[in-house]
């Protein structure tokens, strides 16, 4: 799995109960305008503020009505016993990986409790083939996940432990990922990378933002990148990062899809305000993701 992965937002009612065929259509839509791949139910598709059985559901809709070989679902929490069973349902519907954030409430923890911890959920698959991918978003868990804690666990698992999103910004961390492990999957989080993923080894990104800037991107990645363009691509990510960034994105989509379902967010997200929108609307035009 390479390229463009789109982070995709879970459209819910009012009521907060997830739409399966809004979410199967935006994913549809994305993979068809320039995404490689989708990532489910990461920080985007509202993950954490779902219970388990939601999750289940959710995870079973992406793997029955799309493509699995294009598929990343997100499985991380600060449970261990949750992580081990969202994980292993992903490897019985067929997900060929897991992005997993670190356990987040008991913080910082040491390299040696990490490295349990990780250790622990591999443990727990036995010889299931899904992959167990690091998620690196210290901004969101208050600390960075350590190279060595890396280093450890791909040598004790190459197979499984192999790849990493990572959300901190910090282009020099997946610089020396790449640089002491060739192979290893590396995708930084900001489409705005893509203009030196060849030369750095990176895999692609993995974004919110693709969501609204994917046609642009594909054509990065397929070698057609320019300055214009990679300006283009940068003004749109600011546009919807200056902003609460998932009610942005559902609001964009709401927009392309003509359906108002999309604006809702979870709590403690609340939707965007009038003024806002206007903003957004102002600054991303419906015409500037056009091929």
């Amino acid at each position: 799995m390479q390229g463009i992965i789109a982070a995709v937002p879970t459209p819910v009612d009012a009521a907060g109960v997830p739409s399966e065929t809004l979410f199967l259509e935006h994913a549809r839509w994305a993979l068809d305008n320039g995404c490689d791949g989708l990532n489910v139910l990461g920080s985007t598709g509202e993950a954490n503020s779902f219970d388990s059985a939601t999750r289940r559901q959710i995870m079973g809709w992406a793997a029955r009505g799309l493509e699995l070989d294009r598929l990343m679902v997100g499985t991380g929490t600060p449970s261990l016993a949750e992580t081990i069973a969202l994980t292993i349902h992903a490897d019985d519907l067929g997900y060929p990986v897991a992005l997993v954030l670190p356990p987040y409430y008991y913080t910082p923890p040491s390299d040696d409790g990490l490295v349990r911890w990780y250790t622990a959920l591999h443990e727990a698959l036995g010889d299931r083939p899904i992959k167990v991918w690091f998620y690196n978003y210290p901004q969101m868990t208050g600390f960075v996940i350590p190279e060595e804690v890396i280093a450890r666990l791909h040598a004790l698992a190459p197979e499984r432990f192999n790849g990493i999103k990572d959300s901190s910004g910090d282009l020099d961390y997946c610089r020396r990922i790449v640089a002491a492990h060739p192979g290893f999957a590396v995708f930084p989080s900001s489409e705005t990378s893509l203009s030196v993923a060849p030369e750095a080894g990176f895999a692609g990104c993995i974004s919110a933002t693709v969501n609204q800037s994917a046609p642009l991107c594909a054509q990065v990645w397929k070698g057609a990148a320019t300055p214009t363009l990679m300006e283009r691509i940068g003004n749109i990510r600011a546009a919807i990062a200056a902003g609460p960034l998932i009610p942005s994105v559902k609001h964009l989509v709401a927009r392309r899809t003509g359906n108002p379902l999309w604006a809702n967010v979870l709590p403690p997200f609340v939707e965007l305000s009038d003024a806002e929108r206007v903003a957004l609307d102002h600054m991303v035009p419906e015409e500037e993701t056009v091929a």
